[in-house]
């Protein structure tokens, strides 16, 4: 008996250690901030909300933290994309007016390493702003930060809530500053190819239902000249 409960206490102890090296792992370094945030270039920001229920429609497996939204929007139950979640959202600019329409797909990646402070995902927006014409958005995301920071204390306290303020850059790459690719599609963006950063604000989230307060920024340089880089007006509100 006392051999299975040194066993017991083993492995107990062992999966505390583990779980305090993963989440305190010295050998993960945080990027600090994007190259975009210090840029002298002109930028231009799109913001949304991340809570699902605020989003024009969200889908993911079903069985996932966040429910899809509305209730009866179909599932992505199939085994080609079942790790793969889609949202449609109004994105609003610098001015919080309405900018546009954005359309994420989010997929788990092969390349999470929690050991190397990777919790890696593939995403592409595609955005239409009537305005100004359309942009794709491919980047890779790296939620260790996030994870460490908000979801790992949601989960050990006593309410699986979290509240307070964390902010940090989602995109790490393909870029090798760490940055999205951006290409125009339509519209006076067709033919842009630049880079964007993907940031995301919390306030409040909960490890039973995820999101409850948070905000996502795309920030998307403009070269100059370019799209948006005229005289002063109208088109000046999506930029900073």
């Amino acid at each position: 008996m006392k051999y299975f409960v040194a066993l017991i206490l083993g492995i107990v102890t062992g999966a505390c250690l583990f779980a305090v090296g993963l989440i305190y792992n010295p050998f993960t370094v945080d990027r600090g901030l994007s190259p975009l945030s210090v840029t002298d270039s002109r930028t231009m920001a799109l913001n949304y909300s991340s809570v699902p229920a605020e989003s024009i429609v969200f889908t993911n497996d079903g069985e996932s933290m966040h429910a899809p939204y509305p209730e009866k929007v179909l599932q992505l139950w199939e085994a080609p994309i079942r790790l793969t979640s889609a949202m449609t959202t109004v994105l609003h600019d610098a001015r919080d007016q309405v900018a546009g329409i954005g359309v994420k797909f989010t997929s788990q990646s092969e390349a999470t390493s929690l050991l190397k402070g990777e919790a890696i995902s593939n995403s592409i927006w595609y955005i239409y702003l009537p305005e100004h014409g359309s942009l794709i958005v491919q980047q890779t995301e790296n939620h260790w930060s996030f994870l460490r920071e908000v979801g790992f204390r949601a989960w050990r306290s006593t309410g699986s809530n979290w509240r307070g303020t964390w902010l940090g850059d989602l995109t790490s790459g393909p870029g090798a500053l760490g940055t999205a690719a951006v290409f125009g599609g339509a519209g006076e963006l067709a033919e842009l190819e630049t880079e964007a950063v993907e940031s995301l604000s919390v306030s409040a989230f909960s490890s039973d239902t995820g999101f409850v307060s948070a905000q996502g920024r795309l920030l998307i340089e403009m070269p100059q000249p370019g799209p948006l880089a005229g005289s002063p007006g109208p088109r000046d509100a999506l930029s900073r």
